[in-house]
């Protein structure tokens, strides 16, 4: 079946990015039905934004590689409505991100809205990302998630997954020889990460300014993503859309809950939905 399967490649740093190939090099070590479609620029920390007040621009690089002028979730959405109407994708792989996104970075990543907006669409999907120190400027180690990458992939697709979840894969900085083995765990949490803000004046005495991150101190616990990554593993979560905090939920029911005297009929919450929009054509 995995012969016959099409694969979406996406990502958020652009379709020029040396991760977009390790990605698609995963990708074709699964099927030979692989199409690329990527932001036309780096669009790391889109989240999972949306273009909408701007139209989008479709550059065809050749019949099965597409840029799009806009962030992963247009790419995905492109794909998905668009250029492969006739027949969807079987698999989305988003990345492979240069950096990693666990704990915290999950909410900003747009490599993982990538595979979010595939899972949005019952597409099943999977983010993969690359950890790098960028403090330490060292080099890439690419041929970590090169090499162990298509057994990943290829393990996940075997096990399967529900269509309201996405996997989130990190690969560890490590070259490929030194990985210590793969690990099922939860999103984890970092203790201190301090906004930073740069402000600097142009040519023309105007100011402007870069945003960015200081992350002083994390805790590596066992069972998480950060805590499976500092012991050279890579680190597979699950992740799910639905947001909702079931234990705070019911704390607070208890307390907030009430009906008004003759409301005892509900209203039809279907018509309180708005439809999605048409898909474009």
């Amino acid at each position: 079946m995995a012969g016959h399967m099409r694969i979406l490649v996406t990502n958020d740093d652009g379709i020029h990015a040396r991760g977009l190939q390790a990605a698609e090099a995963i990708a074709r070590a699964v099927t030979d039905d692989v199409w690329v479609v990527a932001p036309e620029t780096e669009q790391s920390g889109a989240s999972h934004s949306l273009t909408l007040s701007m139209p989008l621009r479709l550059r065809k690089i050749d019949d099965r590689h597409f840029a799009v002028s806009g962030t992963p979730t247009d790419c995905v959405m492109m794909a998905s409505a668009h250029l492969l109407k006739d027949r969807a994708p079987d698999l989305i792989l988003s990345g492979v991100n240069r950096g990693v996104n666990a704990a915290d970075d999950v909410t900003y990543s747009g490599t993982i809205a990538g595979a979010m907006e595939g899972c949005a669409l019952d597409i099943p999907s999977i983010a993969l990302s690359q950890t790098y120190n960028f403090q330490e400027k060292r080099e890439v180690h690419w041929d970590c998630c090169e090499t162990h990458g298509p057994e990943i992939v290829k393990k996940l697709i075997a096990a399967g997954w529900p269509k309201d979840v996405l996997i989130n894969v990190n690969f560890p900085d490590c070259p490929a020889d030194e990985l210590a083995g793969a690990e099922v765990v939860a999103q984890g949490k970092r203790e201190l990460q301090e906004v930073v803000i740069d402000r600097r004046v142009d040519m023309r005495g105007y100011p402007y300014f870069w945003i960015g991150f200081r992350r002083e101190r994390f805790s590596a616990k066992a069972g998480t993503d950060l805590g499976a990554l500092s012991q050279k593993m890579i680190a597979v979560t699950p992740l799910q859309l639905n947001l909702t905090e079931t234990k705070v939920m019911a704390a607070l029911k208890a307390k907030i809950d009430f009906r008004r005297p003759g409301a005892e009929d509900r209203p039809d919450t279907d018509a309180l939905v708005p439809a999605k929009p048409a898909a474009p054509r």
